[in-house]
Order: structure tokens, then sequence, then C-alpha cells
């Protein structure tokens, strides 16, 4: 099972907290460091303030070796596509070809409001989320030398350069628990598709959802990526998670739907389940604490090598 480091930076993170991460992380063996991209904080004042994400992975594209990067997700509310193309294919140049783009259809309002940001009804972010996704796969497929055009409801490209071009085919990842809009989109641009915070049963359904979408579309949804992400707290006895995760602010029911809370053994056996229940082959472990430390070390030494 792929493991990858997930970061939330706009509840308090500063670029050089998300770097110490970024960096522990690669040391300690994970596959890849993934961090969110909000312009606000879900709970809190977020002191000392949003990091941009894409500003972010480019600079940790020059101070990692060997990670993957990327974002869980950017919305496609935040950014025109053609720029944000040009941002994701620089930086995958920047990282020698570390770079997987995240694009989800945006959700939180007061991020938007409080910036300025145009935020459209929920059909039209989905219609402009499907736009998006087919201009910035096409501005990187098209071959040098040749120009891009594209005519939608919400954008238009007249004989783009499309330039510059990624150092390779970019995976896409698409996530969500939306029941129609989003497995038809995973169908037709999806490289991975993650299921965030859910519990196992709904995680599972949602797959199968994506699946029946695939072969509806006439796609092998076995050449479709699993993932998941869930909040990490670990500790070596059942005491110290319990005190862990009130410190944090977990309930019942968060320790009961992720498989990463609990000790070492305890884990092993949920992500065992997920594997086998729901098809996962990888997970995004999410810091509540990013000056935690400890727990990528103990989860990298006690929980990892069980998985490979």
């Amino acid at each position: 099972m792929d493991l990858r480091i997930m970061t939330e930076p706009q509840e308090g993170a500063s670029y050089h907290d998300l770097l110490r991460v970024a960096q522990a992380a690669e040391a300690a063996g994970y596959d890849g460091f993934f961090r969110s991209d909000h312009y606000r904080a879900i709970d809190g004042p977020g002191a000392p303030g949003p990091t941009d994400a894409w500003t972010t992975l480019s600079a940790l594209a020059v101070q990692t070796e060997r990670i993957r990067l990327g974002t869980l997700v950017t919305s496609a509310t935040f950014r025109l596509p053609g720029p944000l193309a040009i941002a994701v294919a620089q930086a995958d140049q920047m990282s020698g070809g570390r770079i997987e783009f995240g694009l989800g259809a945006g959700w939180f309002e007061p991020e938007h409001t409080g910036y300025g940001i145009p935020f459209p009804p929920l059909a039209e972010r989905f219609a402009r989320l499907a736009e998006q996704l087919e201009i910035i796969t096409g501005l990187w497929a098209t071959p040098p030398g040749e120009t891009y055009t594209f005519a939608g409801r919400h954008y238009t490209l007249t004989d783009s350069p499309a330039l510059p071009k990624p150092t390779r085919r970019i995976p896409v990842i698409v996530g969500g628990t939306g029941p129609r809009r989003t497995p038809a989109i995973a169908a037709r641009f999806a490289d991975e598709f993650n299921v965030p915070f859910a519990p196992l049963g709904e995680a599972a359904d949602q797959f199968d959802r994506v699946a029946a979408a695939c072969a509806e579309a006439g796609r092998d949804s076995s050449r479709i990526i699993r993932s998941f992400a869930h909040p990490l707290v670990i500790a070596a006895t059942e005491d110290e998670v319990a005190r862990r995760c009130t410190s944090l602010g977990l309930d019942e029911e968060d320790i009961q739907a992720s498989p990463l809370i609990g000790t070492p053994a305890r884990i092993i056996d949920q992500l065992g389940r997920w594997r086998e229940k729901a098809g996962v082959t990888r997970a995004y472990l999410q810091l509540p604490d990013l000056t935690d430390l400890g727990s990528l070390d103990l989860f990298a030494s006690e929980v990892a090598p069980q998985l490979a």
C-alpha cells in the first residue's frame, strides 16, 4: 500500500512548517507529501494565515528529492484553467516529474467571500470542473508545435501554444462522495479516485459507483487507483491514543471511522480490512498536528513494513 502524508495548512502553518514535515516524510520513506488547497481555516483563526498550494509545492519541488507532491485537492473556483495548467506543469518540471494533480469543484463558501473569489451554484461549479479538467489535460497532451483550441460554456481557448509541457503525463486525482456527478467526472479523467474522511462502508459504496460510471463510459475501472484520507493518531498504548484524540477534539465517531487512529496493531488490522473490502491501494495520512513528527516515525517503523 502506498502511504502518503496529507496536511491541512489553512488551519495554521507556515511554509517552513510544511517544509519540515515534507522533508521528514521523505526521510521516513513515505511515497508522497500532499496538502489541501484552502484560503481560510475551516476551524479556528488559522494564523499565521493561508499559504498558496502551488506556490508551496513549487518551492518544495526544489527542496525535496524523491517524494511525490500534490494537492488533495485544488478548487476549480480558484484559478482559470490555462494559468493553472502552466503553474502545475512548471512545478512538475521543477520537481523532475514528481507532481500529481488533484482538482475538485470547491465547497467552502467563506474562503470565497473572504477573498473575493466568485462562488457559483453547485451545478455550475461541477460544470466548470469538468471543463477545467478537459482543458488542462488537453493542453498538456497537445503535441509540441501544435496549438490547442477549446470552446465550452464557461471557458474558451483559441490557438493556445499549450506551453509549458510537464515532464510526463501528470496523474489526475478526483475525489469526493457525491453520488452522481463526481463518479461521472472520475470515469472521464481520473487516474486515482480518493474518498476523504468517510467510513469503510460509505467509501466502498462510492468506489462501486465510480466503477459503474466507468463501465457506462466503456473504461476499465481497475486502471483507477483507489485511495482514502483519514486523520492519523498513533501511539504505543490505547490510553495514549485516547489522550491524543481528546487533545485534538476527535470524538468517538471520528475514531471509529478512521482506520488510522489507534495502536500500530489496530491500524494494521484496519488497513487490511480497507484493502480487502474496498480495494484501496493508497492511504493519505492526514496529520492533525504538524509538530508531531514522532507519529510519522512510529507509523513508518511499526505499520508500514506490514503493508509492503
